[in-house]
């Protein structure tokens, strides 16, 4: 179910200047990026792209939400990594995205961990906004 606008507890606000070559800013000056499309897209590379910076909010939001999934069930998150990876590429008459997601939890068994990814995923706001819009694979 979709929030409501009186439900919202923060707004991040970006703008960006020339599209995927030129430069992303937030309003309060933490983040000021130059952005370029990468070689393998004819860019330059000398910057960021749009599908690094997802890949870095999906990666860091996703073990937000397995820190919390981790302590109800009492797991030991310790030492734990979650990378993201994010495929651009062409989709019917335009472009799409592909995303992995790997979780690497040294301190818990294999079996207790995919468990974990998985209610993670569900939970994850990025996963909530892409389910059914982006193929997502857990590994």
């Amino acid at each position: 179910m979709p929030i409501q606008q009186s439900d919202v507890l923060y707004t991040a606000v970006a703008t960006a200047e020339n599209g995927r070559d030129g430069r992303v800013a937030t309003d309060d000056g933490t983040l000021d990026v130059v952005v370029s499309p990468p070689k393998e897209l004819g860019g330059s590379g000398t910057g960021t792209n749009p599908e690094q910076l997802f890949a870095a909010g999906y990666s860091a939001c996703f073990q937000g939400a397995l820190g919390v999934v981790a302590r109800q069930e009492k797991a030991d998150l310790t030492g734990s990594t979650v990378t993201a990876k994010v495929g651009l590429g062409k989709n019917g008459d335009g472009f799409g995205l592909i995303v992995e997601i790997s979780a690497a939890l040294p301190n818990v068994d294999p079996q207790t961990a995919r468990g974990l990814v998985e209610k993670a995923h569900q939970v994850c706001p990025y996963s909530r906004a892409t389910r059914d819009n982006i193929t997502v694979t857990l590994v």
